[in-house]
């Protein structure tokens, strides 16, 4: 082979060599490109990761500060009403106070007055028409007992003195008809009308009487008061109708 193909060869082969050493230089450059891209890549999308976290949690954390101002007003209005109320049960104790210090000077005039109400309401007792006199005695003697009892307040005290006094009262605005005994022990049919008038009749009708308060006894009458009596006996019993009855009165006699 002549020397200058020889020649040429190597310079070929030394040609081929430079741009294959080029090309792999060329695609190590590109390969640490798209490295370099890659990671470039990677780290925004964890930076972009890490936004999202922290832009969640900012909105978490606004979230929860609207909570805490929510609840420290709800709170504020809450401890406003209850200062209110506080106030208000100050000047409810104020004024208890006030009352209690004037109501011990009331039961100190109180107290005298139930105790003159029950005497007084035992001698009216006593001093009145006969009638249904062990069942009101009783109540009487009651009322004076109870002034002493500790588990009784006077305000209670009051109350059942001023009760036993209206139904004394009411028994001015009725009529009624029991059975009863004279003192005798006789069993009869008693005619109360208001607090004026007391009959009583014999279980057969035959015999008639009243409570004369001149003599303050029960006396018989005569027979002309039987049939007025019994009438009223019966309307009193609600046996009859009610109607207008005459009953005789008879005149009191004058004192000597």
């Amino acid at each position: 082979m002549p020397q200058h193909s020889t020649h040429f060869s190597r310079l070929l082969v030394l040609g081929s060599g430079l741009l294959l050493g080029a090309t792999a230089v060329h695609a190590q450059v590109l390969d640490r490109s798209i490295e370099t891209e890659n990671r470039i890549t990677q780290q925004a999308a964890d930076a972009q990761e890490q936004i999202n976290q922290v832009d969640e949690q900012t909105q978490q954390l606004v979230d929860e500060y609207r909570r805490v101002l929510a609840e420290t007003e709800s709170l504020r209005q809450y401890n406003e009403q209850m200062q209110a109320v506080v106030n208000n049960q100050e000047e409810e104790i104020a004024s208890i106070n006030n009352q209690l210090e004037g109501l011990e000077q009331t039961n100190r005039d109180v107290v005298p007055l139930m105790i003159e109400m029950a005497n007084t309401l035992e001698e009216l007792v006593q001093a009145d028409l006969p009638f249904r006199l062990e069942e009101r005695m009783e109540r009487a003697e009651n009322i004076v007992d109870l002034l002493d009892r500790s588990d009784i307040t006077n305000s209670e005290k009051y109350r059942l003195i001023i009760e036993a006094y209206q139904g004394e009262l009411e028994y001015g605005r009725t009529m009624e008809a029991y059975r009863s005994a004279l003192p005798d022990g006789q069993q009869v049919e008693f005619l109360r009308v208001g607090r004026t008038l007391l009959f009583w009749q014999s279980l057969d009708g035959r015999t008639t009487g009243w409570w004369n308060p001149n003599s303050r006894q029960f006396e018989q009458l005569d027979d002309s008061y039987r049939l007025p009596v019994s009438d009223a006996l019966a309307i009193a019993r609600n046996q009859v109708a009610p109607d207008l009855v005459r009953l005789p009165v008879p005149a009191p006699e004058s004192e000597q």
